[in-house]
């Protein structure tokens, strides 16, 4: 039998991470070979999952709704990390990288996140409720957002094409850290209950109610490991992007695409942690997770490409083409009305999932 602290450290949330860690130090600035690359590969999936159990030990410890916010600033620096390091490499056309990214992320989290939460936690429990006014004022937030950032740069006359002239790009900048930081500041601050866990009979639930938090050591430990599998991550999408844009080209898809599997890859510790969240009929949490990823992902990315605009050279397009606009309108009317009422069934979590079903389709086969 091995020693307790040695049994504690064989544990995958904690071996995984610091083998990933390894793993990526020893092949950075390097080929691997494709076997190398498989085995990343797994690490890189394991290290998501273990970023997942250790933000969920932050949050749990911290308590809503500062827990969502751990992991949606969390999955939104692998994002901005991504985008400036594929943008840096220099290999192909990535001046709509960040837009096809960003863009993929609003998607997924509104109708992806949103839809298999609403659909998890309706079918085990009826009827799901939640907070409109809390709700309502993040969905505002992203939609006010995504207006700024990702449409109105398709109708300026400043600069040819979908983008912002320096100036536009400072504003849309400025604008856009502020709603995010105004929002952080209504739903840590001003408005908390707003954003807590709601009962069926309108109360709330303040704490967790299955188990008692974590003590601070546990909670230290999970903050290290949890930064750990950040940076596994990012490194080791890095070291596989190569074979995701071969892989992306081999199936006849649109460079475009590549957006899709980073927001799909830096979405799934919110997505697993929103839709057990949902199981427990915490669906507030979920919501929370959904649009604060959306928020955290345009607010704090567009800030970020605004900045790298001093270093990278080419314009950045961030105007959607027609037939993304017209999604993320169908997107934020079927949200509006399904966050209005305050609590949803299973058809709402279908009608999500059918419009992320289109943006999957129409980003393959558009």
């Amino acid at each position: 039998m091995f020693p307790a602290p040695i049994l504690r450290w064989l544990h995958w949330t904690l071996s995984i991470p610091a083998v990933a860690v390894v793993l990526l130090a020893l092949t950075w600035g390097r080929n691997p070979a494709p076997v190398v690359l498989a085995i990343e590969g797994v690490f890189l999936v394991g290290s998501v999952l273990a970023a997942v159990h250790h933000a969920e030990v932050v949050a749990h410890r911290v308590g809503e709704p500062f827990g969502s916010l751990v992991l949606a600033v969390a999955v939104t620096v692998i994002e901005v990390a991504l985008i400036v390091t594929l943008t840096l490499s220099g290999k192909g056309d990535t001046s709509t990288l960040a837009r096809d990214t960003v863009f993929s992320a609003v998607m997924l989290t509104m109708n992806g996140i949103v839809g298999l939460s609403l659909l998890v936690g309706a079918r085990r429990h009826h009827q799901v409720v939640f907070n409109a006014e809390g709700t309502g004022s993040a969905l505002a937030t992203v939609i006010t957002l995504a207006g700024l950032t990702l449409v109105l740069p398709r109708f300026t006359t400043t600069e040819p094409g979908p983008v912002f002239s320096p100036a536009q790009l400072a504003f849309a900048a400025v604008a856009s850290l502020a709603l995010y930081g105004l929002f952080v500041f209504t739903q840590t601050v001003r408005h908390r209950d707003f954003f807590l866990p709601t009962t069926p009979d309108g109360g709330v639930l303040d704490s967790e109610d299955h188990a008692d938090p974590p003590d601070n050591a546990t909670a230290l430990t999970s903050a290290g490991l949890l930064l750990a599998s950040l940076i596994a991550v990012v490194g080791l999408t890095k070291l596989e992007s190569p074979a995701i844009e071969a892989g992306v080209e081999a199936l006849g898809f649109p460079q475009s695409f590549v957006g899709v599997v980073i927001a799909l890859l830096v979405l799934l510790p919110e997505s697993i942690a929103a839709v057990k969240a949902a199981a427990r009929n915490r669906v507030q949490t979920s919501l929370n997770l959904a649009y604060g990823s959306a928020m955290a992902s345009i607010g704090l990315t567009i800030p970020t490409i605004a900045v790298a605009t001093i270093w990278i050279p080419g314009p950045f397009a961030l105007g959607l083409e027609p037939v993304h606009m017209v999604l993320l309108f169908l997107s934020a009317v079927i949200a509006i009305l399904t966050v209005t009422p305050g609590r949803a069934r299973t058809l709402q979590g279908w009608v999500h999932l059918a419009l992320l079903a289109a943006f999957l389709f129409l980003s393959i086969a558009p």
